[in-house]
């Protein structure tokens, strides 16, 4: 299978989130990252699992029913999703999932890709525009991904 070209420009960024809360999304149960400003970007974004492990996330029963069985990879890039909107719930109001915490922007997470194999990468805090080089392997490992 041949890989199809990426696009040009700015279409994508990195995103660094801790584990266990990086392969929760893998497993298509966390759609809502929560984040402590507001993203303005509805784009594509690599998941990086940071170097840091959110020990104390790792005794929620949400999180161990999600990822039970599974590897807890670090500081790579281990898929790719798309950032469909960004909100904040009025104070007050219900979340929007039992992934959302109040008071944070929380963005909303679609077509979620986990990579066969984790790419080695630094990722940052905020959101960060990953290199050419990068991008070709991750990419490499999703021959028929179209932006």
């Amino acid at each position: 299978m041949t890989a199809l070209p990426l696009p040009e420009g700015d279409w994508i960024r990195g995103i660094s989130i801790k584990q266990p809360w990086t392969t929760a999304i893998l497993t298509g149960a966390k759609t809502i990252e929560n984040r402590p400003q507001h993203w303005p970007w509805r784009t594509w974004v690599l998941l990086h699992a940071s170097q840091q492990t959110d020990k104390p996330a790792l005794r929620l029963p949400l999180i161990a029913r999600t990822i039970r069985g599974r590897q807890l990879v670090t500081g790579a890039v281990v898929g790719i999703a798309r950032i469909t909107g960004c909100h904040q719930e009025p104070e007050g109001s219900p979340l929007c999932s039992p992934w959302a915490h109040p008071g944070a922007w929380h963005l909303e997470l679609a077509d979620v890709q986990e990579l066969p194999l984790p790419v080695p990468a630094r990722g940052q805090l905020g959101p960060w525009k990953p290199t050419q080089h990068l991008l070709g392997l991750v990419f490499q490992q999703l021959p028929g991904f179209q932006a």
